[in-house]
């Protein structure tokens, strides 16, 4: 791509906040496509995710990291250290937050925010406040408040109320963060959205199926590889062979299910959005694997590339 660099505006902008604050859903709707995978349960995302947004004069390059949260896991500490990590290289800090559990709840603030008060008050880059889900709060009367305490929390930082599935402020916001970006040459090819590995991609299609498909336990407890790609498995077929980790060894018939069926309907929901990915037909052959307490496995969780 070719710019004029006085006129082009580019940078990383960093999306942190607590689990289940719907980061991985704005970053979709501000790519225009599915570069992160969404479920209903907090803490889906593990890895630093990116999505790149290019437009005529400016290139923002979102990472949506993992959940900010305590936890004595080590999966867990990873994650949420390789969150904090992606703020050192970012120009511009978003953090989001659950706007839903806070007006409903709000003695949950001071316990979710207790790690991101006090260092987002140092940064040292520009910094706004997303509050997220407006559409589900119901009356603007029960959205001003929580805006007030994002003003009395970090004092001169831009809060911007939104809707991150309809779309609803998004708009707004986004004017704001490309505004506020330095200038300098796009990072990335302008039809470039995202950074992310294929194989990656498919790895997280299969897990938010499983996600949307398990109980509440199991997704945390589970991870995917990619075994085996061939690109010639047939004409215009691609094979692919995946292992789903768990932990436990009765996960594993929990997630094969009874006759195979529970493995099966995963394979099918992930089956057309890989296919669409990949721009082929797909021959999607699934495993389960018991790998014994694997996140607590430092050397198993690097060699899969988690939590970075």
């Amino acid at each position: 791509m070719t710019q004029n660099t006085k006129d082009f505006h580019s940078g990383v902008v960093a999306l942190i906040g607590p689990p289940n604050a719907g980061k991985s859903t704005l970053l979709n709707t501000i790519v225009g496509e599915k570069v992160a995978i969404v479920s209903p349960k907090p803490q889906t995302t593990r890895n630093q995710i990116t999505g790149i947004y290019t437009r005529d004069t400016v290139q923002a390059v979102f990472l949506d990291t993992p959940g900010i949260h305590q936890s004595g896991i080590k999966l867990n500490r990873c994650m949420v250290d390789a969150a904090w990590k992606a703020l050192a290289g970012a120009d511009l800090v978003v953090l989001m937050l659950d706007g839903l559990r806070y007006s409903s709840r709000p003695e949950h603030w001071r316990r979710d925010l207790a790690p991101l008060i006090k260092p987002l008050q140092k940064l040292a880059q520009p910094f706004f406040v997303v509050v997220n889900k407006i559409d589900k709060i119901g009356s603007p009367e029960k959205v001003f408040p929580l805006l007030a305490r994002c003003g009395n929390e970090w004092p001169g930082t831009e809060v911007f109320p939104v809707s991150a599935v309809k779309g609803t402020g998004v708009e707004a916001m986004l004017k704001r963060i490309v505004d506020t970006l330095p200038s300098g040459p796009p990072l990335y090819d302008e039809d470039q959205l995202s950074t992310l590995p294929l194989r990656f991609m498919v790895t997280e299609i299969i897990r938010e199926k499983l996600f949307l498909t398990m109980q509440d336990e199991i997704p945390y407890n589970l991870a995917v590889d990619i075994d085996a790609w061939d690109d010639h498995a047939g004409p215009n077929l691609v094979g692919i062979t995946a292992t789903i980790y768990v932990s436990k060894a009765n996960y594993k018939g929990m997630i094969i299910g009874k006759g195979g069926q529970t493995l099966k309907k995963v394979g099918s929901m992930a089956r057309p959005e890989i296919a669409e990915l990949v721009g082929s037909k797909i021959f999607l052959e699934l495993w389960v694997k018991v790998k014994p307490r694997w996140n607590e496995n430092t050397p198993f969780m690097t060699g899969m590339g988690l939590g970075g």
